[in-house]
């Protein structure tokens, strides 16, 4: 019930914030264009690889003239399956995607969508993980909950501190490439997390479809505070 009521309370303040841009500021939102990877897609069933998705991408791109594609929360995907970490024999399939993606095909600059703490980071290695991943600790008018960015450089990590201080648009890493990001096209994972649950450095960014209620109720949509469109 605590994670309930704090969802309620995070999703009213975040919508009284100012839109937030975390990722190549510079560019505007008239330039990104929504992105469809869920099971329903056709068009993307034969990707397999990290190449072939950066060529699907940037091809989608070119087509709506976009800089940046947009899209996933709460998708369906089969992109994971080819990672144990989220398609193991001992376990459910996780494959709902509970944060919003940002695809550049390039290396761009990350940015705090809010002022904050870093709370943690790590390197998260496995075929398919986050790869570096820092994840940012807020708190607006004594309500605590996190930002989490992932599949970044590993030069993201280098001078961090769990502590520092980070200032509401300021630049504190870059997108990672593949493989260094979890094997990925480039892109951001951008989520916002109520409770870390006593995690460090990583938190679920797909989850099973037993588990979607669980994590609908901590993980609100990030484009609450991004306000993309």
């Amino acid at each position: 019930m605590e994670i309930l009521k704090n969802m309620k309370t995070v999703i009213e303040l975040l919508s009284r914030c100012e839109a937030s841009k975390v990722i190549a500021p510079h560019i505007p939102y008239s330039e990104y264009v929504p992105l469809d990877l869920s099971i329903s897609n056709p068009t993307i069933h034969h990707l397999a690889t990290a190449e072939d998705y950066g060529v699907f991408i940037q091809k989608h791109l070119e087509a709506n003239a976009g800089k940046i594609a947009f899209g996933g929360y709460q998708e369906i995907r089969n992109l994971y399956q080819r990672s144990r970490v989220f398609k193991a024999d001992n376990s459910e399939e996780r494959n709902i995607h509970i944060g919003l993606d940002l695809w550049i095909n390039e290396t761009a600059s990350v940015h705090a969508a809010l002022s904050g703490t870093i709370h943690s980071f790590q390197n998260n290695t496995a075929l398919g993980d986050y790869g570096p991943t820092i994840i940012i600790q807020h708190d607006l008018e004594g309500i605590v909950f996190h930002t989490l960015y992932g599949h970044l450089s590993e030069e993201s990590l280098n001078e961090k501190q769990v502590g520092d201080r980070i200032a509401q648009g300021e630049q504190f890493a870059n997108l990672g490439l593949p493989p260094i990001n979890g094997d990925y096209a480039p892109h951001l994972h951008f989520q916002i997390i109520i409770d870390m649950e006593n995690m460090v450095g990583d938190y679920p960014g797909v989850c099973s479809s037993t588990r979607l209620n669980h994590y609908t109720t901590n993980c609100p949509d990030p484009n609450l505070l991004l306000k993309i469109n």
